[in-house]
């Protein structure tokens, strides 16, 4: 028997068909990325586009793949459809990395996400659906209840809770889908990245971001512009830098610990990343979690698993051992390191 045949096939899925826009540009290339990290771990890797009509996925299924390294965040550029392609893939019987569909479906719609957030007494800020937004009081941020990667936040989503219902119509019109206010934490910045291991999920460095030389009259939040628009001002004084030990080390317990009651809360699995703000006496909030976050090498996933000790190859492989895929041929001769 030939090594090709040997060799483990395995699908990279995305639903980047939209490439004008710089997040699904960067899905593209996280797939190019993610596929030559699998070659390199002895796998077939093989990237294949999807769309809301799900043939293509019928067609991969066929081939029986080793396993399905999913990366799709949208359907036809609509966040509210991603869950569908896990429940598609388990229907059919394929292993595939990261969370399934409850998973992606109750972290996707942020209003159900910081609904069950109260329930469980996971702190997260106050907030006001579509509906309720004329009852908005303090200082708010007009988010998108279902798009992420800062899809509609600029230098002017913060604004006094009595124009949120002005401010939501506007993004509506702008952009469609659902937009809802959330009382704004004035405050620092954390991303948080969680990657299933050996003995469960565990965090792994805790990444701040600074703002610096931000005007008095623009708001400290990491918006599109700061995400995506290269030699902008956000995008080039928002740096990522990682927490040390020392006077912050019991800010960075608490973060920990809700980082993984959030994930163990919302059924995650894989890997994923929750964001938090702190407010001014110290205390945090969960503003989001996301479940399958981009893992391209410029990603704050990648950054945090490097600042851990971990490599790219070693970070793939890792995720797609969480699937329970552990037959590629250069995965055992790392499994020791990502043991340890």
């Amino acid at each position: 028997m030939s090594r090709e045949r040997t060799r483990p096939h395995v699908v990279v899925l995305h639903g980047a068909l939209d490439t004008s826009r710089p997040d699904e540009a960067d899905t593209v290339i996280e797939a190019g990325q993610v596929a030559a990290a699998l070659e390199r771990l002895g796998a077939v890797a093989e990237i294949v586009a999807t769309g809301l009509d799900l043939t293509a996925i019928e067609r991969l299924a066929l081939g029986k793949p080793a396993a399905v390294f999913n990366l799709v965040e949208t359907l036809d550029g609509d966040a509210r459809l991603g869950h569908l392609v896990p429940a598609v893939l388990a229907v059919r019987g394929l292993r595939y990395t990261g969370s399934g569909t409850s998973g992606l479906l109750v972290t996707t719609d942020k209003l159900l996400a910081k609904r069950m957030m109260a329930s469980a007494g996971l702190p997260t800020p106050a907030f006001w659906p579509a509906a309720e937004a004329r009852k908005a009081t303090g200082t708010v941020i007009v988010k998108s209840v279902w798009e992420d990667a800062s899809i509609g936040i600029d230098r002017h989503s913060v604004v006094a809770g009595g124009e949120a219902d002005r401010l939501i119509r506007a993004r509506h019109r702008q952009f469609g889908g659902d937009w809802f206010a959330e009382s704004f934490v004035d405050g620092r910045e954390f991303n948080v990245s969680v990657i299933d291991g050996p003995k469960g999920p565990e965090v792994l460095p805790l990444a701040e971001i600074h703002f610096h030389d931000y005007p008095q009259d623009r708001p400290k939040i990491v918006d599109y512009e700061a995400k995506w628009i290269e030699g902008s001002f956000a995008f080039d004084n928002t740096p990522r830098c990682f927490l040390k030990s020392g006077s912050d080390e019991p800010l960075a317990r608490k973060i920990r610990a809700l980082a993984l009651a959030a994930y163990e809360l919302f059924g995650l699995s894989g890997y994923a990343r929750i964001d938090f703000r702190i407010d001014a006496a110290g205390n945090p909030f969960i503003i989001e979690a996301n479940a399958n976050p981009g893992i391209a090498h410029d990603s704050g996933f990648v950054a945090a698993a490097t600042e851990a000790g971990m490599d790219y190859d070693r970070l793939i492989a890792r995720i797609v051992m969480a699937a329970g895929l552990r037959n590629i041929g250069k995965i055992p001769s790392v499994r020791h390191l990502v043991a340890a």
